[in-house]
């Protein structure tokens, strides 16, 4: 399995987001934006996409706004084409805010085909309710029926249940109408802890998915909770709690193994 992770100037969570690919079993390249700009033919070659966190051209204007600006004139058809034919996608943190003002998420009403065309956003990452960057872990829960294939069935307690998460615009809104459709068609993804839910973001809500369930935004980092020793009180977990993937692992494997099997039912190969 091959992992495709687009980079930018300002981007500083890539390295994460290949060792997490690397880690789930696929071999992983990075490529920046203006290279797969030239040359959108250039993502058929990839099983798995993700956009990593950061600051993306400085989070001028708006954060993530320039560089998704730059995606839906280059290279969207390129990500729209490899959605439709199966690859899963994620986009933490930043990636979530560029996803979102690119028009890959929450993408085209299920049973809608993806456009070569972008549409304009229908939700946005605003400001923190505290007007402030917040740098914490917070507990997470996954919404039962979700269809989001990074998201379901991880296996996680009270204690592990943890996401780090590090943003100042990442406040989830949408209107009435749109939320309840995103919670309708299960693509309410996962959702900051009661007592955690620190940005403001409606419904809790902390990532969603689109129709598919393939393409996953989040603002938490789950590149960053590969290992154990990253939990916050790592040391006070018992043996059994400590073993296996953490849930951050465990999102990677999921996508893996299902465009594994999606490749081994297609019958394709690149």
């Amino acid at each position: 399995m091959k992992a495709l992770v687009i980079t930018a100037p300002g981007i500083n969570c890539d390295l994460e987001l290949c060792e997490a690919f690397a880690l789930a079993g696929c071999e992983v390249e990075s490529e920046l934006l203006t290279r797969l700009s030239r040359d959108p033919a250039r993502i058929d070659r990839y099983d798995l996409i993700g956009l990593p966190g950061g600051f993306s051209y400085g989070d001028d204007i708006a954060a993530g706004r320039i560089m998704a600006a730059l995606i839906r004139e280059s290279i969207y058809p390129a990500l729209a084409a490899a959605i439709e034919r199966g690859t899963p996608m994620i986009t933490p943190c930043n990636g979530f805010q560029i996803a979102v003002q690119a028009g890959l998420l929450p993408g085209p009403a299920s049973g809608e085909r993806w456009s070569e065309t972008a549409t304009e956003p229908t939700v946005a990452l605003a400001q923190n309710e505290s007007a402030r960057f917040n740098d914490v872990w917070t507990t997470m829960e996954i919404p039962s029926g979700t269809r989001c294939v990074w998201t379901r069935g991880l296996r996680m307690d009270a204690d592990t249940a943890l996401m780090p998460c590090a943003h100042g615009e990442g406040r989830f809104v949408a209107d009435e109408e749109t939320v309840a459709a995103l919670e309708a068609n299960g693509q309410i993804a996962v959702r900051y802890g009661a007592r955690d839910h620190f940005n403001g973001s409606v419904k809790r809500i902390a990532g969603i998915c689109d129709a598919t369930g393939l393409v996953f935004g989040l603002m938490p980092h789950p590149e960053r909770y590969l290992r154990w020793t990253q939990h916050p009180r790592w040391t006070r977990l018992s043996d059994a709690q400590r073993t296996g993937d953490t849930p951050g692992l465990q999102m990677f494997r999921n996508a893996v193994a299902h465009a594994r099997a999606a490749r081994a039912t297609s019958g394709s190969r690149r």
